[in-house]
């Protein structure tokens, strides 16, 4: 018979975790504001916004989430990223004061489409009436 392992539950990021994230961050976006790219996608490289860094509760696993100015080519250009991941390495690396760079992949953010889409349901003409009847019961419950 198996031994089944408890299902582990993901710990929220240290302190430390989410300093360095963000200091990876800003060091990633001054990097792609430069320009010193040679990939044709990534010619506009400063039109794309490094939205949120998350790092493995290691520190050498780094996924930084992007999204190019209106969404265009985001694919290719995460693409072209994840193959100059060598690059933005070697350029955090002498900013970050560890004993390990962490290793960059990229990845797309979806949170923009996501608060849109709760944003077009928060607009919905039935849901607009269920909030106008809360807020009644919650005055009448007041007076």
């Amino acid at each position: 018979m198996t031994k089944r392992r408890p299902t582990q539950t993901r710990k929220p990021p240290g302190q430390r975790q989410l300093r360095v994230g963000e200091r990876i961050r800003h060091i990633l976006a001054g990097v792609l504001r430069r320009g010193e790219l040679h990939d044709p996608l990534l010619a506009d490289a400063a039109l794309i916004t490094v939205t949120a860094v998350e790092l493995g509760p290691d520190l050498k696993h780094a996924t930084a989430y992007i999204m190019p100015l209106g969404g265009k080519n985001a694919p290719d250009i995460v693409e072209a990223l994840n193959k100059a991941s060598g690059y933005f390495r070697a350029q955090v690396a002498p900013e970050l004061d560890m004993r390990f760079s962490p290793k960059i992949s990229f990845r797309i953010d979806h949170s923009f489409e996501q608060a849109s889409h709760i944003d077009q349901i928060l607009r919905q003409d039935r849901v607009q009436r269920d909030l106008a009847a809360q807020d009644d019961d919650e005055d009448e419950q007041d007076a």
